[in-house]
């Protein structure tokens, strides 16, 4: 039997930098794990802890980044953490030397992390920090300037399995289906023959033969990325992915979307813009499918395995088979979840709650800044127009009869115009950063 892969020690990208707020702490589970990231105002990175208090367990998460020290103040009562977990501040202590003589029993747990592509990343395995040092990150090669090339990112919690993200995105066929008239159209689907390159522990490289110059990698356990060249080969497009394990049912996608041409176009588009109008839809396209999926499979895994309740005639299915061939020898078909303390149940329980599946709002734009700061600004228009609308009325009411038509007309004009943009911001734009619901058959 194959030595059982160890999820605890690799690298993770729990988020995009910039979505992190350098002012409080933001919480975040990684394999089970609740964490906390947080800047110190004396580092320019961010650092991730346990999020624990070792005094009585308090989140840190909770806590907030003190105005003097810059370190992390728990909320509870107050002890004090620098950017390498040491404690250096406890309110209630007598003496100070209490603190001094007891920094080893009073710390608490800081993880390894690195800043780099734009992404945070982190070590979740404590006891083996050297290792983490001397471990490479699972970083893309087309994530690189120096390359030509642009790209922006998206995070988006999701509720389906590890499992099920990796096999999905290791599935370029179903995207003319699942995400038709988004990034795809069924009426072009056409056969996608794959072929796999090389199938290890350490990676899966596969291509796919077509028009495009398509290779798709999975560097277990997060990274699995599409690098797509076409025209004479100069121009390339690609998607990078990384899958992490949250909890039993749950899991976090970090994606990038890197690209070598239209860079113009890359910057005049906000990134918030292209998240509410693809990304998101991309991604609910999905949802429903694969949280049906999970637990359809796990039902029948109780009487057999994903070998015969899955029919895989095609070619297409070649890299889908192969990850789950990967999952079964090095991962013994488990997500290590006992490690985490973590009880799964036999059978989870179908969330058939669409508002709760396809809940943006939590599983995206609290966690965007972009998104967030859109929000903000079309809340502020709202509320906006409608004060301009109801001013505009009273002037016009107020107006003399021989000012109503030349200048109370315009007036009330711009007024309802700017009532139009009202209803637009509310029953068209403002939805988008909460819940639509994504309906298959209508499209």
């Amino acid at each position: 039997m194959e030595p059982q892969f160890n999820f605890f020690q690799h690298w993770y990208p729990v988020s995009p930098v910039e979505d992190l707020d350098p002012n409080q702490p933001t919480p975040v589970t990684l394999l089970g794990v609740r964490l906390v990231i947080w800047k110190p105002k004396s580092s320019p990175n961010f650092r991730v802890f346990l999020d624990q208090c070792p005094h009585r367990l308090a989140p840190l998460s909770e806590g907030r980044i003190d105005e003097n020290t810059g370190n992390l103040m728990c909320s509870y009562h107050g002890w004090q953490f620098d950017e390498q977990g040491i404690c250096t501040h406890i309110p209630q202590a007598e003496n100070p030397e209490l603190v001094t003589k007891n920094q080893e029993n009073l710390c608490t747990v800081a993880l390894p992390t690195r800043q780099q592509q734009d992404l945070l990343w982190v070590w979740p395995d404590v006891e083996s920090s050297q290792q983490a040092a001397k471990t490479p990150l699972p970083l893309s090669p087309q994530v690189d300037t120096s390359k030509g090339f642009v790209w922006s990112s998206f995070v988006r919690d999701l509720e389906y399995d590890w499992q099920t993200l990796v096999e999905n995105v290791a599935d370029p066929s179903h995207v003319p289906f699942a995400h038709h008239g988004v990034q795809g159209d069924r009426t072009l689907a056409q056969p996608i023959p794959i072929k796999i390159l090389q199938s290890t522990a350490n990676i899966i490289e596969a291509a796919t033969v077509g028009r495009f110059q398509t290779t798709i990698t999975f560097e277990p356990p997060s990274r699995l990325e599409y690098a797509i060249k076409f025209g004479d080969g100069q121009k390339q497009v690609g998607l990078v992915t990384y899958c992490l394990p949250v909890e039993p049912g749950k899991s976090r996608i970090v994606a990038q979307f890197p690209r070598n041409f239209a860079k113009t176009l890359h910057s005049l588009i906000p990134r918030w813009w292209n998240h509410v109008s693809v990304r998101n839809q991309v991604l609910d396209g999905d949802m429903v499918l694969l949280q049906q999926q999970e637990y359809f499979l796990q039902q029948q895994q109780s009487s057999s395995d994903w070998k015969t309740a899955y029919k895989l005639p095609t070619s297409a299915d070649r890299l889908v088979i192969e990850y789950r061939n990967w999952f079964d020898k090095y991962c013994h078909r488990q997500l290590p979840w006992n490690e985490a303390r973590i009880s799964v149940a036999t059978t989870r329980k179908l969330n058939e709650n669409r508002e709760q599946v396809l809940d943006r709002y939590k599983q995206h734009t609290q966690h965007c800044s972009s998104c967030r700061g859109a929000l903000k600004v079309v809340q502020r228009l709202q509320v906006g127009l409608l004060i301009y609308f109801a001013i505009v009325v009273s002037i016009v009411a107020l107006l003399p009869e021989a000012l109503k038509m030349k200048l109370g007309l315009p007036l009330v004009m711009t007024a309802l115009l700017g009532l139009g943009g009202y209803a637009w911001l509310k029953m068209w734009l403002s939805p988008r950063f909460y819940f639509l619901d994504y309906i298959h058959a209508r499209r």
